[in-house]
């Protein structure tokens, strides 16, 4: 007879994502979700140009772009070759040893989860004053951080179809919308553009507070990497994941070069001053100028649905990173079923009864889910996904000098070694200045966790390659394989056999 458990696994009979879902749009919106465009020009942009003191944001947009523009080179020519759900995991086992993509997997989880819980908390701090001015009901944060932990749940144990409908709704009205507001504050009377933003001698002048916001800036792409998560649901991957990457980096780079620069200009010699003082309503205040007191009001209703297509953006990341590590027995195997739909149920369940645990806890013990947990998880989260592309170059370089397996010279070795040695110096920077990121004394706090937190993940998952080498050599082989890891076929093998049983 069939335990209780399997019962509740009884939909799960695959070791497989449903194939053939999601077009380049489809999934552009979902990579463009995880950026969101509305939280980065307001929260963001607000809080680089108070953390360095440097007009020169609109600058350092466009040299992101261009970092993540080479790197996606070599990375998608790895894909093309390793379709994998776990993308950074499968690249970094295939390219530097499969201790390391354990490693980078772990990293990755912990990485893509401090993006979504942080997401929570962002949203209750916003919607709650929203809530009180429109409703006249003063709830706590965590209330409608948790209604809307509700929503993501649902839309993420269900096939991507469902979820996708809605990110492709968020993502376009967000963009819309910040298009909006940035041409209404260019329309506002005595506007002129401040070119002196553009001057690339203001970001290489301060070498310490231009790395900050550099890195920063990294933080405003986080996400765009995500498309490789979904090409196995993908439709004609080997163009649709192309497509809808370098689309999506040309997008947002230049829907954030241009916001920036307006805000700047519009800020005129005040900007850095307002940006301290006013946080996220910088952005709605200059727009309120020409708009009125709706683009406040507005502004705050669409940073809501912005972090909440973020939420479900990087939920379903993490249940596909999740899945991927439960199908070749990385992680328990239950991870590893889907849906007869195709969707990462199991996976997506455990990400969910985790943020759970983490409201929880920010609820009871009164943490301030503005500093304590956007803000340090973002700036947590944007460290550790450039530490992820930094290995995954590394890794890149690696895996086609074992073989050019049909790839140019530059998308197998010029374009990665470049992107690898800029890659390695933006990194050494975030480090080197994680005091002025977090907001703190350096090596105190956040600045001291952060770093320590990463490293030990890091390890432990090397160490657990390790340890699945010694005693389970056939998951071990399969690290990084996917559908044709021992541990998926043995899997789904065992999921029928109780089906039958």
């Amino acid at each position: 007879m069939p335990t209780t458990f399997s019962r509740v696994a009884e939909p799960s009979v695959s070791e497989a994502l449903a194939k053939d879902q999601l077009g380049a749009f489809s999934i552009s919106a979902a990579i463009a979700s995880s950026v969101a465009p509305m939280t980065v020009c307001a929260l963001v942009f607000s809080a680089a140009l108070a953390t360095t003191g440097l007009v020169s944001l609109p600058i350092a947009i466009i040299v992101v772009a261009g970092i993540l523009m080479l790197f996606v080179v070599g990375y998608l020519a790895m894909a093309r070759h390793i379709p994998n759900a776990g993308a950074f995991y499968a690249y970094v086992a295939h390219g530097l040893g499969r201790p390391f993509g354990v490693g980078s997997a772990w990293t990755a989880l912990l990485t893509y989860n401090l993006f979504q819980l942080c997401c929570y908390g962002g949203f209750g701090a916003f919607a709650a004053p929203v809530v009180k001015q429109w409703l006249g009901v003063d709830l706590p944060w965590y209330v409608l951080a948790f209604a809307v932990w509700i929503i993501v749940a649902v839309l993420g144990a269900n096939e991507v179809r469902m979820s996708e409908k809605v990110l492709v709704a968020l993502v376009v009205a967000e963009t819309v919308l910040v298009l909006a507001y940035t041409t209404a504050i260019m329309l506002t009377p005595g506007f002129t553009f401040d070119v002196a933003a553009l001057s690339i001698s203001n970001l290489t002048g301060q070498a310490a507070a231009a790395g900050t916001l550099i890195v920063i800036g990294m933080t405003s792409f986080a996400g765009i990497e995500q498309s490789a998560v979904y090409i196995e649901e993908s439709k004609n991957p080997k163009r649709t994941i192309p497509v809808a990457t370098y689309a999506t980096i040309i997008t947002v780079g230049v829907l954030y070069w241009f916001s920036s620069w307006v805000q700047v200009s519009a800020g005129g010699p005040r900007i850095i001053e307002r940006a301290g003082a006013e946080g996220a309503d910088l952005f709605f205040n200059l727009a309120a100028a020409q708009l009125g007191r709706a683009a406040l009001d507005g502004g705050h209703m669409l940073l809501g649905t912005s972090l909440i297509a973020a939420l479900l953006a990087f939920h379903n990341a993490v249940a596909r990173y999740t899945f991927a590590l439960g199908r070749e027995g990385v992680l328990p195997r239950v991870f590893g079923w889907t849906t007869r739909k195709g969707a990462p149920r199991n996976a997506s369940l455990a990400q969910t009864a985790l943020a759970f645990g983490v409201l929880t806890l920010y609820a009871i013990a009164g943490w301030d889910p503005l500093v304590q947990l956007f803000y340090w998880g973002s700036t947590s989260g944007g460290l550790g996904v450039l530490l992820l592309i930094t290995a995954t170059s590394i890794a890149v370089i690696c895996y086609f000098q074992r073989g050019s397996r049909g790839e140019s010279l530059w998308h197998r070795l010029i374009a990665p070694v470049l992107a690898t040695a800029i890659l390695l110096f933006v990194s050494y920077l975030a480090i080197d200045n994680l005091g002025t990121l977090f907001g703190v004394d350096p090596g105190t706090g956040p600045a001291r966790i952060v770093p320590v937190a990463f490293l030990m993940v890091f390890a432990g998952g090397v160490l657990w390659g390790v340890i699945l080498r010694l005693i389970r050599r056939d998951v071990y082989r399969g690290i990084g394989r996917g559908t044709h890891s021992a541990a998926a076929t043995s899997g789904l093998s065992s999921i029928l056999a109780e089906r039958t049983a």
